[in-house]
């Protein structure tokens, strides 16, 4: 409530051209790092230095024909797959049941399934350590998957949830009243609306794991060493060319699975409008 007074009160006190300087200004601030990284990323220089003398590929020749780089970036896909299987999964269940059931401790179930966002990471991950060091569980790549799975939940439920949300319960009384069984309502009903929500869950959930660093630092062991983790240890030994190309590497990644999310919702959007 406060932030949205304090956003008309500057709306209405800013002159025009002030407050898009100012939005241009905040744009230009957070992207300039990105540019720098991505620019460094092409340098020719045999160290990291800004602007670059020369530009070449040398560097993201390097990162995917390096074994070690690549044995990182199999790792990272691996969990990552594994944690947008499992979250979207138990992610879309937990939703329907929550948005169909009454059930005592709803509220209090739903807490909990979004508390990683309010536990800080290191909190999480301490936790999580513990655990895997008791049950010999360290560079396992399930055990890093479910534990990735456990970061993406939040995001992953409450797409869900709303995606869910714009299921009409009367349709699918519609289809019990026709004969069709729970499973078909659920196959050819439910899904198929929610689709949308259910392939943008996945997407955020695998980008979660993608990025993620401070549990696979502590869970990942020696076997199981991710791209950020190897990113980590990297500027730990030696600050070399090859990071600022891996870098480069995960901003692309990012950027396209955010396009790919665009577009799917907008083309389910146009698909939706033209069926109604």
């Amino acid at each position: 409530m406060s932030s949205n007074v304090t956003f008309h009160w500057v709306m209405r006190r800013w002159p025009t051209g002030l407050l898009r300087l100012y939005v241009a200004a905040m744009c230009v601030w957070l992207m300039a790092p990105i540019v720098i990284v991505v620019i460094l990323a092409f340098s020719g220089d045999g160290y990291l230095r800004f602007p670059p003398t020369s530009l070449s590929l040398q560097w993201f020749a390097h990162f995917f024909g390096n074994m070690q780089w690549q044995r990182a970036l199999a790792s990272s896909l691996i969990i990552g797959a594994i944690a947008c299987l499992v979250s979207t999964t138990i992610g879309f269940f937990a939703a329907y049941a929550f948005l169909r059931s009454e059930f005592r401790g709803r509220k209090l179930l739903l807490s909990l399934m979004l508390t990683p966002v309010i536990v800080p990471s290191i909190i999480t991950a301490i936790a999580m350590y513990y655990l895997a060091g008791k049950l010999g569980l360290i560079g396992n790549f399930l055990w890093l998957g479910l534990c990735h799975a456990v970061i993406a939940m939040p995001v992953v439920l409450l797409i869900l949830l709303a995606a869910l949300h714009a299921v009409d319960p009367d349709l699918e009384r519609a289809a019990l009243g026709l004969g069709a069984s729970r499973l078909r309502v659920f196959c050819r009903v439910v899904l198929p609306i929610a689709l949308p929500g259910v392939l943008s869950a996945a997407l955020f959930a695998f980008l979660a794991s993608f990025d993620e660093l401070l549990i696979s630092l502590f869970l990942a062991g020696v076997h199981a060493q991710t791209l950020p983790v190897r990113i980590w240890n990297s500027l730990n030994l030696q600050v070399e060319p090859t990071i600022a190309a891996v870098s480069a590497f995960l901003i692309a990644v990012t950027t396209l699975i955010l396009a790919i999310e665009a577009i799917l919702r907008l083309r389910f959007g146009q698909q939706r409008r033209a069926t109604t």
